[in-house]
């Protein structure tokens, strides 16, 4: 992995090895802004890097969620309140799929994971002012999970997030990271 990531809030407890980065989260850590709770929370933890325009971020996540709104999955941001993240979340004593897009406020989108949501993969796409947002259960098929414009920035990052505002203590690792030029695939393409 290219030194180019650095944390946001980073965590007491977290290693790099090879291409494994390993991340125990902090005690009640969260992102959140306002809806619905009124509260606003930037305490999660975010290994990232800068990026300017067009891109495709990959990578697979591996975490036993079981615990209220244990989460760990990508995120994209221009800064605290201009932000989107997106993976397995615990909820409704379920691990489940889902993102959070914050432009001022947050807003929840979640649904059922097909799969087991102890390893899984998200892929995020931005072309221009659009956000193409993709998981996977196997790395082979990407069905989408949420399209959506995000205001044009020059500079933002992207990375790998995590956080517990319940508790501390979920161990997650992040492998197959991947930041290359935009993928060009029809929207209905899964592949």
């Amino acid at each position: 992995m290219d030194m180019q990531y650095h944390w946001l809030n980073e965590p007491q407890n977290w290693s790099l090895d090879k291409d494994v980065l390993s991340v125990v989260t902090d005690r009640n850590t969260d992102f959140w802004q306002k809806t619905w709770y009124g509260f606003e929370r930037f305490s999660g933890h975010i290994f990232a890097r800068e990026v300017t325009g067009d891109f495709t971020f990959q990578v697979r996540v591996r975490a036993d969620f079981t615990t209220l709104y244990d989460q760990a999955g990508i995120m994209f941001m221009a800064d605290e309140k201009h932000w989107l993240k997106a993976g397995i979340e615990f909820n409704d004593d379920a691990p489940a799929i889902g993102s959070v897009l914050t432009l001022g406020h947050s807003d929840w989108a979640t649904g059922v994971f097909p799969g087991e949501a102890k390893e899984f993969w998200m892929r995020l796409t931005r072309k221009q002012d659009s956000l193409r947002l993709q998981y996977s259960t196997d790395g082979q098929q990407w069905p989408l999970l949420r399209l959506s414009c995000f205001p044009e920035r020059e500079k933002c990052a992207v990375g790998v997030m995590c956080c517990t505002p319940e508790r501390g203590g979920l161990a997650v690792q992040f492998d197959h990271i991947q930041l290359t030029p935009a993928l060009d695939k029809t929207l209905h393409d899964l592949t």
